[in-house]
């Protein structure tokens, strides 16, 4: 854990190996959570998409669909993980050693509601009604000129990610899940960002399907073959 692989990279080589085809549900939900509710057993097989594409390459159904409603026009939510199975969706945000990512917009000072002039086209988070953050978390009033840094800018991956799942959840009738991988030595880093996020979560059940694992642990499941032939 302590050599530097990309997230990417780390992502692909550890479940990559260990979902041939799917990755079981109850055995993810057995590891022990750095942070996270105790479940009711879980039985599904779940697929996983990497950044949107299974390992044969097919486009996760639905996802673009989602992420024209939610995203709209400019640079799409990028999702590190999708596990999908026949009741259950898992979205993943995949981290090795980097942060959890804030608004581009707002550190370069070109926040809509914060920095440009008040008759400037807003955020589509504060102002589009299939986009609000407000449909699923609470990040307060919307912000307003000279505002200090809002919670939309701590938040901002994390909050694109829940609504991008919440909405592909529903457009796949599967139940969602919102998880966090890292390495454990970069818990203590990010902790106090992963609680303040969850407690933003109106949803109480949501709530309870939010968790937290380390990589170390997903190394402690069992490698599986290809289920693929080897050509003669």
């Amino acid at each position: 854990m302590q050599r530097p692989n990309s997230e990417s990279a780390l992502l692909w080589n550890l479940i990559y190996q260990r979902a041939q085809p799917t990755l079981a549900a109850e055995e993810l939900l057995s590891l022990p959570p750095l942070w996270g509710s105790r479940v009711d057993p879980i039985s599904d097989n779940l697929l996983p998409y990497y950044w949107g594409f299974s390992q044969m390459g097919a486009r996760l159904p639905r996802l673009d669909h989602v992420l024209d409603i939610v995203d709209g026009p400019g640079p799409k939510t990028e999702v590190d993980l999708f596990l999908l199975g026949e009741r259950e969706l898992v979205l993943v945000e995949a981290k090795h050693m980097a942060g959890l990512g804030r608004c581009g917009r707002y550190s370069s000072g070109n926040c809509p509601e914060i920095h440009n002039e008040p008759e400037a086209v807003g955020c589509r988070y504060w102002t589009s009604d299939e986009s609000l953050f407000s449909n699923m978390l609470d990040f307060g009033i919307k912000p307003e000129p000279d505002d200090p840094a809002p919670l939309c800018d701590r938040h901002y991956q994390l909050g694109r990610t829940a609504l991008v799942g919440s909405e592909l959840a529903k457009e796949l009738n599967r139940r969602l899940h919102l998880w966090l991988i890292l390495p454990r030595s970069r818990w203590g880093a990010l902790k106090r960002d992963w609680i303040d996020f969850s407690d933003r979560i109106g949803d109480d059940s949501l709530w309870r399907r939010l968790r937290v694992l380390a990589w170390e642990d997903i190394i402690s499941l069992a490698k599986h073959p290809s289920n693929r032939q080897t050509p003669q």
